[in-house]
């Protein structure tokens, strides 16, 4: 739980939730990564620390670049938890359905 509390805390700043956006179409260098952004290469970099320690993101050393990319195991960690909140709301809806079903026989057959 508490890398996904890590990762989470890292996905609550909108600079990084959108250079995770740019990743997901590709590799980039933090240098591209950091273009549309008005903040200062120190303050970016630091944003990529904090991807980078969540799992987010990795970098690989290709000579002078350092290129990041998604990272899926944490992507899959997310969708992991995020499956077992919607399994509980299924059966909770699934719970209600019943409830109302029997409530109202009648209209049960026709309450999808």
């Amino acid at each position: 739980m508490t890398r996904l509390d890590t990762t989470f805390a890292a996905l609550s700043d909108p600079t990084r939730r959108a250079v995770l956006a740019r990743l997901a179409l590709g590799e980039a260098t933090p240098m591209e990564l950091a273009q549309p952004f008005a903040i200062s290469q120190p303050a970016f970099s630091r944003h990529l620390k904090v991807l980078e320690s969540a799992g987010l993101i990795t970098r690989r050393i290709d000579g002078a670049r350092r290129p990041c990319r998604l990272a899926p195991a944490a992507i899959s960690e997310i969708d992991q938890w995020l499956a077992q909140l919607r399994k509980a709301l299924e059966t909770n809806y699934d719970r209600l359905d019943a409830v109302l079903a029997a409530m109202n026989p009648k209209e049960g057959k026709n309450v999808s």
